[in-house]
């Protein structure tokens, strides 16, 4: 069954490119370009990838919190 139209691009394809290491949409794309053009099999390729054991993957999820930027404001006095 076809996931990407657009490229011909099969199941059985982006399952072999998962089984070669591929972990994520943005990966599946690098090997075999699904999901470039209209984007609309991107759930899909997601979808067969789940959550499954991914080496990559475990380092992705343990990636630290982006922090926010503290704002710093002038402090505005009443006597003027």
């Amino acid at each position: 069954m076809y996931v990407c139209s657009c490229f011909g691009v099969t199941e059985a394809q982006v399952k072999k490119h998962a089984d070669a290491g591929a972990c994520t949409p943005r990966q599946i794309a690098s090997a075999c370009k699904a999901g470039t053009d209209c984007g609309g099999c991107v759930r899909r390729i997601q979808a067969l990838l789940g959550r499954g054991d991914c080496p990559r993957r475990e380092l992705l999820d343990q990636r630290p919190e982006p922090v926010a930027a503290s704002v710093t404001r002038p402090v505005l006095s009443d006597a003027a």
